[in-house]
């Protein structure tokens, strides 16, 4: 028996039921019951708990949430451990605490091991923890996809690895056809870009700008549309600081200034603050003639060259111009020397499409011939192993009352001019490869094999199902299997083989059905009963174990729908020894 087992789940307020325990247990678990008195709840209340989606219309009218709650037991170190610890979890004597909250307004919540964590958490586990199945998972396996996954996960690692590698393969070519594509398609926008480009790097070329060069020419276009009343000022200024030649009777600061300073060199000795002050008036003497002469120098070196003025606006216009154009928000004429750097990486970036389109090019045909090699090899392990896969299930359905059913695999490829060379053809591929892959049934000896969506009825289906789901638990096992009504559209030896293929099963996993037949329930080491009160509820005491006469009187009802005829009962007794004895 596998280390993993679901030990109970508690669920309140959840459709039908109000408050019920559900006691599981290693091995087969039975859960029958009238129709609609909730049975399949416990199936919704386990895909809860393994992160399944929640519709607040479960939510029990009148309560503002449903609540599901379970134990699963996990040995120590398992994948599950490791990640549900890694959140955070904490073990409860070596089981693992799962809830879910549903709220009647739609909210959800999750709890693991005591800690809150995404939904998405518990779907995690799922994987590695509990199989579900369905009538809504025998439609599933109808879809080619479906089956093709089914195969693969058969296979192993004898297709896991060519899958990887083929997977990396196909997202690198998808990428590199993508830009391809692109750089094909906007060939003629990208033309007109770089025209665009050109003729804007050409334009700035031609005036040739300097950084800073904008804020110079304003300065200086300032200055000399102002010539004349600058050097009048500057003149007046020198003649207020060093004097008039031609009017020697003018009083100047400087004059004033070495006479302040003769007056008190005369007694600057008797005392050392007057000397200090007199020292300070012979620096500003030195000051006013140093002033004075750069006044004198800029008066002389002013020009009022209205040519140069000219010029300089001129040239102001043309700057002006490229930044109107290609400066950022017309700031100054660094933002058009920064889009003129930019141009340029781009304008080479357009200008190498051609280069750029026969390097994607050669890439994409080497892609699709790794990618042709690579699909070759995902058919070869496919074929291989679907015959072992084909072999196995067909075993399986000998045990499930179909001896002369034959199932196998249709391993096919759609040619296609566009795809990839597999076997000497061009066939369409995809991101699992090349091959389309259908299970086919011959229920019978003479009849051609046929699609499984075509070929089985519903009985039949349920069979291949469980077939399949027992080959896996001897390649890639599941601590615990949960089959909803596997055995719908069978009945009489059939149901007596699902039976009794269930409890083998229940050998190696612990297995929890929901059924109607009691051919499958006889042969559970544990069955469970699944009624309601008189108010239509299920409440704690609603989920029952029987043993003994009650499952005997259940087994009764499941018979005869009486519970105390005596004919059922016997057919009961005898279903449960029969039972008994096979095991």
């Amino acid at each position: 028996m596998v280390g993993c087992v679901l030990e109970e789940m508690r669920i309140r307020s959840l459709g039908v039921i109000d408050d019920a325990v559900v006691e599981l247990s290693p091995g087969f678990t039975a859960v029958t019951g009238e129709t609609g008195a909730g049975k399949t709840m416990v199936v919704t209340s386990l895909g809860l708990l393994l992160g399944g989606r929640a519709d607040p219309a479960l939510v029990r009218i009148g309560a503002k949430n449903a609540v599901v709650e379970g134990r699963i037991s996990v040995p120590a170190h398992t994948a599950a451990i490791v990640r549900a610890e890694e959140a955070g979890a904490e073990l409860d004597d070596g089981a693992l605490l799962i809830s879910r909250t549903v709220s009647a307004e739609g909210r959800s919540r999750a709890h693991l091991g005591g800690r809150s964590v995404p939904v998405g958490m518990l779907a995690e586990l799922a994987d590695e923890l509990v199989a579900v199945h369905g009538q809504t998972d025998q439609q599933g396996l109808l879809k080619l996809s479906r089956q093709r996954a089914a195969l693969d996960r058969y296979a192993g690692d004898a297709v896991a690895g060519p899958l990887a590698k083929y997977t990396e393969a196909y997202r690198r070519l998808r990428a590199v056809a993508t830009e391809l594509d692109e750089i094909v398609t906007r060939a003629r926008e990208r033309s007109q870009e770089a025209d665009m480009l050109r003729y804007g790097l050409d334009e700035v070329a031609g005036v040739e700008p300097r950084a800073g060069e904008d804020v110079e020419l304003a300065e200086e276009a300032e200055r000399l549309g102002h010539a004349e009343a600058l050097s009048s000022a500057a003149t007046a200024a020198h003649a207020a600081l060093a004097g008039n030649p031609e009017d020697p009777e003018g009083i100047d600061a400087a004059t004033l200034v070495a006479g302040a300073q003769r007056a008190l060199e005369a007694v600057r000795s008797h005392d050392p603050a007057l000397a200090a002050l007199t020292d300070r008036i012979g620096e500003i003497g030195i000051l006013l003639g140093d002033v004075a002469g750069e006044l004198a120098g800029y008066a002389d070196d002013l020009d009022a060259d209205p040519l140069r003025l000219a010029a300089v606006e001129e040239r102001r216009a043309a700057l002006t111009a490229l930044t109107r154009k290609y400066g950022r928000d017309g700031q100054d004429i660094a933002s058009v020397l920064a889009w003129a750097e930019q141009g340029a990486g781009r304008l080479t970036e357009l200008d190498g499409d051609d280069e750029r389109i026969g390097e994607l090019t050669a890439e994409r045909d080497a892609l699709r011939t790794e990618l042709g090699g690579l699909a070759q090899a995902l058919t070869d392990a496919r074929t291989e192993a679907a015959e072992r896969f084909a072999a196995a299930v067909t075993a399986e359905l000998a045990s499930l009352a179909m001896p002369h059913a034959r199932v196998s695999f249709d391993l096919r490829q759609t040619e296609d001019a566009e795809g990839v060379e597999v076997g000497g053809r061009t066939v369409a591929y995809g991101p699992s490869g090349a091959d389309e892959v259908e299970l086919l049934l011959a229920p019978h000896p003479g009849a051609p094999p046929r699609p499984i969506a075509k070929g089985a009825s519903g009985g039949e289906l349920s069979r291949v199902m469980l077939a399949v789901e027992v080959v896996f638990a001897g390649t890639d096992p599941v601590p615990t299997y949960l089959f909803d009504e596997v055995d719908a559209g069978v009945g009489g030896k059939a149901a007596v083989e699902i039976g009794r293929r269930l409890a083998r099963l229940a050998k190696s996993a612990q297995v929890v059905v929901v059924t109607h037949l009691p051919q499958v329930a006889a042969f559970a080491d544990r069955q469970l009963l699944v009624e309601k009160t008189n108010d239509g509820s299920v409440t704690r005491s609603g989920v029952k174990v029987l043993e003994g006469e009650d499952r005997i009187r259940e087994l009764s009802r499941m018979l005869a729908g009486q519970e105390d005829s005596q004919t059922a009962r016997a057919h009961a007794e005898e279903l449960l020894a029969a039972a008994r004895a096979d095991a």
